[in-house]
């Protein structure tokens, strides 16, 4: 089962329809003692940086979100989601990322268009499951003012006015600074790539994450 983790500032209906599409058994909750139990976390995030941290925190989910990276479960940050992986961002000085991971995320600066919207190749860099099997490089689409500068967890980069990481992998915990969910087939391969080493509980499952999911809404824009 994967969890798409709902803290109020995700593409969470694109998301959820997306890991359908590949076939994974997938849902979304903001409930920690759910998210404690799950196979694997999605942690989507369009907004701003400090937001994102504080409404993690107003709900009781930074834990869990570290219980469940440090304990070896695939966790995939998506977008804003990928930079709060991260200790800290420029965007909200001060304020403490998840720090799974180090390197800092930076505004773009120079003359280009911010924030950079639109497609992007990217070029894997080393070795990630997210891309094994994949071509040597592919089309993404990115929607984002900040970045992540290319660190050795790096996997994939692209490029908009500097080189930045597209993508991260330090050990279960992935992420990706554009939207696969958007991506097309591009993007529902990775997907299909992260979500194949989970377990399939199969269509009849009892599992309480296959009930009903009720009052989904998209909210925030941004990352």
């Amino acid at each position: 089962m994967i969890c798409i983790v709902d803290y109020g500032m995700g593409n969470l209906r694109n998301v959820l329809r997306a890991c359908r599409e590949i076939g994974a058994e997938a849902a979304v909750s903001s409930d920690s003692a759910i998210l404690s139990k799950v196979d694997a976390m999605i942690l989507p995030g369009v907004g701003a940086f400090g937001e994102a941290m504080r409404r993690i925190e107003s709900l009781g989910l930074r834990k869990v979100i570290l219980d469940h990276a440090t304990n070896g479960k695939p966790l995939l940050g998506i977008c804003l989601g990928m930079q709060i992986l991260y200790a800290e961002s420029e965007e909200s000085p001060g304020v403490e990322g998840f720090g799974l991971v180090a390197g800092r995320v930076r505004r773009f600066t120079g003359p280009l268009k911010v924030p950079h919207i639109g497609w992007n190749d990217v070029q894997p860099t080393g070795n990630s499951s997210l891309f094994e099997g994949a071509q040597d490089s592919a089309v993404f689409y990115f929607d984002h003012s900040y970045y992540v500068e290319r660190t050795p967890e790096t996997t994939a980069v692209t490029s908009y006015g500097t080189e930045f990481a597209a993508s991260m992998q330090s050990g279960t915990i992935s992420g990706v600074q554009f939207h696969p969910e958007k991506s097309q087939t591009a993007g529902l391969g990775l997907l299909r790539r992260f979500a194949a080493p989970v377990p399939d509980r199969g269509s009849n499952s009892t599992h309480p994450l296959t009930l009903p999911l009720l009052h989904l809404k998209e909210r925030g824009k941004g990352g």
